[in-house]
């Protein structure tokens, strides 16, 4: 197979087709690798790393399409935040990754990027990279199961390298993959697993984009009180430009990597996306809203939390801690604004 440096999973998809035109106007090489498709039964960080490693079949698939690979981008999963089927969003967001980082290691592969999302910090007052979670849904839950297993797989294999018995090595009780033509993997090799948390991606194409520029050419197009609050919506060309940045980055990653702000305002989307100044109403009565919304989400088995918590992010933003980024010069091209007007054009509406 093509000996280029890069794989990527879920290549055909939103944020994975952006993050291939990226890498080829970077002029780095990369293929695409098909992501199998998966549901688990399992609901603890344990039960899907004990389940990854049982399925060595797909194990050795993931190997072998990583074979000669320095960096792997797990852009693949199930980005459905109003679906409450548990074992297709575990199987897609939680024992994907799991696997992934597994035939990784096993392959020799230097660097994984593993895309997760926001989601997994729920509504907390401000958006970070260290590992304390949130989640608030089905689809929430799925992606903070799928950190969790990769932060105890990146412990795991951080600990057996320094002791000389990498997964994959000689000295290892895992052995190297694919079974067809076994990597060498040295003693004291640990993949570099890191997770890139995505913020509210929105693109040409997306539903959820449409959706937004419907909201704000609309009445419903409000924000509380002036609109200056600092929102994680985000474009996918920055998404995609960030992800090529990590992946690229020349030094040691943190285990968990937040996507920079790209200076929109709760005020300034609905401006880009509906083409009009947004109502502004006060924060106490949105508040009100926000609380409506859940007690009528739980009377109905939670199938309105991601609706209301899309409600939330409009009217009142999200700070994020971008520090990371910032520190190393990584911020991505400022192209939200663009995105949304083109979204607002694509809906056919006349303002």
């Amino acid at each position: 197979m093509s000996q280029s440096t890069w794989r990527v999973l879920g290549a055909t998809g939103f944020a994975g087709s952006a993050i291939m035109t990226r890498l080829q106007q970077e002029g780095i090489g990369a293929a695409p690798v098909s992501a199998p498709r998966l549901a688990t039964s399992s609901e603890s960080s344990g039960q899907v790393i004990a389940e990854a490693r049982r399925l060595e079949s797909v194990v050795d698939y993931l190997a072998d399409s990583f074979a000669g690979a320095d960096v792997v981008v797990n852009a693949a999963g199930l980005s459905a935040p109003d679906q409450n089927d548990l074992p297709s969003l575990v199987g897609a967001n939680a024992l994907l990754p799991t696997i992934v980082a597994v035939a990784a290691q096993r392959t020799g592969v230097r660097r994984v990027i593993h895309l997760s999302s926001s989601a997994v910090q729920g509504s907390r007052p401000k958006l970070d990279a260290t590992d304390a979670t949130s989640p608030f849904s089905a689809y929430s839950f799925s992606k903070a199961l799928g950190e969790d297993c990769v932060l105890r797989l990146r412990d795991f294999i951080n600990a057996t390298a320094q002791a000389g018995a990498a997964p994959g090595s000689a000295a290892s009780d895992f052995p190297p993959a694919p079974s067809n033509a076994p990597a060498r993997v040295e003693p004291n090799h640990a993949a570099e697993l890191c997770i890139l948390r995505a913020t509210s991606v929105q693109g040409s194409g997306r539903k959820t984009t449409s959706n937004l520029a419907r909201v704000a050419s609309s009445p419903l197009a409000m924000v509380a009180g002036r609109g200056d609050r600092p929102t994680p919506v985000t474009s996918v060309h920055a998404l995609a430009e960030f992800v090529v940045s990590v992946g690229s980055f020349d030094g040691d990653l943190p285990p968990i990597v937040l996507q920079p702000w790209e200076g929109a305002t709760t005020a300034s989307v609905i401006r880009d996306a509906g083409r009009r100044e947004p109502r502004r109403i006060p924060a106490f009565a949105l508040r009100w809203g926000v609380s409506f919304g859940h007690l009528l989400s739980s009377a109905m088995n939670e199938r309105l939390q991601g609706a209301v918590r899309r409600a939330e992010l409009m009217w009142f933003g999200q700070p994020q801690d971008d520090t990371w980024a910032v520190e190393n010069g990584l911020l991505p091209e400022r192209r939200i604004g663009s995105v949304l007007r083109e979204a607002h054009t694509a809906t056919g509406s006349t303002r």
